[in-house]
Parts: structure tokens; C-alpha cells; sequence
């Protein structure tokens, strides 16, 4: 059977509407593992089809802690969604980084501690594969849509993901640039590892909006210079988004190791199974689990 690609943008901090797109329609949706951050728009343009949610929720409400992200993936999931790109807010830990830059992230280091983390944590159990959490086709595809609108970025980058809300201590920072992470943020984990379980390809693009706290200049994060970063770094991210519409299909890779992951995933025995966990998990691995 063949697979229709379809595209869904997450939207992080200072993302939460792409307004530019007329032909629009708001979809409510109800998983599982409870409601997603908002309602999902479903746009239409120049006959292409694109998804968008934003993360935080319209008029950002949800703090990093509280996001849904289990609802998030399977509502997205539910739609038929094969390809993520996650855009996200982030502080920069290199000084070639500077606000206003964008970087595609190809590793993380998952600081995070109040999260859920897999749909499989109850009486099936599986064990994906996180070598490498993003998908090299997905990644070009943001690469050549940067690239159309001469927006400066850096392609590959470690993404340190710290629980918030608050900021980093001088401290952690300093860790984290002794670890060569490039930068740092609190919303792609556990989406990343979501996405993977529901064999949904997944890319970050995040965009700097300051230089973390190791700094000498920027010892305290100011949140106002913040936001007004933030917003130009939103326009931007939308033109992206348009290019991406376009390309993003010419680039996906048949062979991408998401594509059939939970082939190899699930350790729970067949019989060990309950049908009332098998149908919580049909939207993320229905294709697996009613063979």
C-alpha cells in the first residue's frame, strides 16, 4: 500500500499560527493519553496539504513540564502524519551562534526528569533506537528551504534539553559547553523519542534567540530582548515553512530506519499482551501489534 507523505510543523515559542496561509481549518482532536496543546491547523496551499501545532498552545499557556507530548504525537499520528519538523526557541552555548541563527539538530542529550517519555511504559514494553534521533532526508529538506532564502544556520548540532522553566545556572552551562553541545532548549525531548516510537521522521530547526548565561554580556536572560528576537526569527521560520511545503517529499528516504523501527522494538511476549493496552497503542503501533 502506498503511504501519502504528509507534513506537520510543531511550532515552539513565538511560533504559534502561520496567519499568512487563507484556506485553513482548525481540527479538535481527542487521544489516548489525554488532549494535545491545542487545536491542529490544517492548511491547504497551492493544492499541497501542511499541519501545524503549536506546542506551548495558542497565547502560550503550557509551560515546557505540562506539554502533552504523548497526545501531541499520536493526534498528529491520527492524521496520517509521516514527517515532523519541530521549530523550536533556543539559547546559543558557541559563540558562532549568535540570536538570530538557525541550526538543524542532529543530537540531543535528554536532561529532562518530569516527562513522560514512551507509550510504552505500561505492559508493553519496546526499546527504540535514538543513535541518531533525526532523519537525514528530513534534514535536507530544511537545508535547501534555509538555503532558498539565504537564512544563516549551521547544519548538524547538539541540543541540550533541560527540564525549565527556568534558565540555566552559570554552572550548567558551563557543563554544557564542556560537552560541545551547541544549544540549549527544553521542548524537543521527549518528542523526539515520541516521534521515533510512532514512526513519525523527525528534524529540529532551532532558532537562537540569545547567548546562554555563559556569556560575559548576557549573564541574565532578558526576556523581552528575548521575545524581540523571537519575532523575527518567527518570520523567518515561515518563510521556511513555504519551501518546505514544496521540497520536503523529494527529499524522504525509503530507507530511513523510522520508517519500521518497532519491527525490531517490542520485547513483550505476544500472550503477555492485553487487548485494552494494544487498543491505547493503535495510533502509534497499530501496524505492528495487530499483525
Amino acid at each position: 500500500m502506498m503511504i501519502k507523505n504528509k507534513l506537520a510543523i510543531i511550532g515552539g515559542s513565538g511560533l504559534y499560527d502561520i496567519d499568512e496561509f487563507k484556506e485553513r481549518e482548525l481540527l479538535k482532536l481527542e487521544t489516548p493519553w489525554g488532549k494535545p496543546s491545542d487545536e491542529i491547523l490544517k492548511i491547504k496551499y497551492n493544492d499541497k496539504e501542511i499541519f501545524f501545532l503549536p506546542r506551548h498552545g495558542r497565547g502560550h499557556a503550557i509551560s515546557p513540564s505540562k506539554i502533552n507530548f504523548r497526545a501531541n504525537i499520536d493526534a498528529l499520528k491520527q492524521l496520517g502524519i509521516t514527517d515532523i519538523v519541530s521549530v523550536s526557541a533556543v539559547g546559543s552555548l558557541k559563540k558562532d551562534l549568535p540570536p538570530g541563527m538557525f541550526v538543524i539538530v542532529d543530537q540531543f542529550i535528554d536532561r529532562t526528569f518530569a516527562r513522560s517519555k514512551s507509550f510504552f511504559d505500561d505492559e508493553i514494553v519496546a526499546h527504540v533506537s535514538m543513535a541518531h534521533p533525526t532523519s537525514n532526508g528530513l534534514m535536507n529538506s530544511c537545508e535547501e528551504a534555509l538555503k532558498q532564502e539565504s537564512i544563516e544556520f549551521q547544519r548538524g548540532g547538539t541540543y541540550v534539553v533541560m527540564e525549565g522553566p527556568q534558565f540555566s545556572t552559570l554552572a550548567e552551562s558551563n557543563i554544557y559547553r564542556s560537552w560541545n553541545a551547541d544549544v540549549t532548549g527544553m521542548t524537543n525531548m521527549p518528542e523526539a523519542k515520541l516521534a521515533r516510537e510512532a514512526e513519525i521522521r523527525y528534524a529540529s530547526v532551532s532558532m537562537v534567540t540569545d547567548f546562554d548565561c555563559w556569556h560575559p554580556d548576557h549573564e541574565n536572560v532578558d526576556v523581552q530582548q528575548v521575545i524581540k528576537v523571537l519575532l523575527g526569527n518567527a518570520e523567518k521560520a515561515k518563510v521556511m515553512i513555504k519551501n518546505l511545503i514544496y521540497n520536503f517529499e523529494s527529499h524522504i528516504d525509503p530507507k530511513d530506519p523510522t520508517n519500521n523501527c518497532l519491527d525490531v522494538a517490542i520485547i513483550t511476549a505476544p500472550e503477555k499482551r492485553t487487548q485494552k493496552t494494544i487498543d491505547k497503542l493503535k495510533t502509534v503501533a497499530g501496524r505492528v501489534l495487530n499483525k
